[in-house]
């Protein structure tokens, strides 16, 4: 495949590390305050995703539109809260059905309180909606250069696995 899309234009980019986590045995809970998030809690899903992720734009509208479409209903969003009911982290992932692997994206933690543990607490919580949706295992695939989020996947119970080159089209 990689050589028909070379012919086309395309070219290898970007190292990837791919994580996966087995989910044949029960997740521990991390003890944060996560709840799935539905219409009702749209807004907060947006407000941790817009500060997770620099120059982001995503809106509850941009949720409700992603939540009607036909791959959102094996999937889950899910936000963290703290004490002051304020997003901290956020997570949707996305089942293949029973006995398939499920998919964390994306996975963002407020920019001002990374460093605390909350990525991997609300990717152990992903992880465990997965299981309860019947997923097989967990994936998750992240930049290399990105040491922080694959540590972090790490130390949410994720093993990596061999690197990916990224394809890119020539423009």
């Amino acid at each position: 495949m990689r050589e028909l899309l070379a012919e086309e234009g395309w070219y290898l980019d970007e190292p990837w590390t791919p994580l996966q986590r087995d989910l044949t045995e029960p997740v521990d809970d991390r003890g944060l305050r996560v709840e799935v998030v539905g219409s009702s809690r749209a807004e907060a899903r947006a407000a941790a995703h817009r500060a997770a992720f620099d120059g982001s734009t995503f809106t509850s509208d941009h949720w409700h539109a992603m939540a009607a479409g036909l791959p959102y209903r094996d999937a889950r969003c899910l936000v963290a809260f703290d004490d002051a009911d304020v997003p901290v982290a956020a997570v949707t992932v996305w089942s293949a059905g029973p006995g398939r692997p499920g998919l964390l994206e994306p996975m963002g933690v407020h920019r001002d309180r990374r460093g605390q543990g909350l990525g991997a607490a609300i990717t152990v919580a992903g992880a465990a909606a997965l299981r309860e949706l019947g997923s097989s295992s967990a994936v998750v695939c992240t930049p290399s250069s990105l040491t922080g989020a694959v540590a972090t996947y790490r130390s949410a119970g994720f093993r990596p696995l061999p690197e990916r080159l990224d394809l890119c089209r020539a423009a």
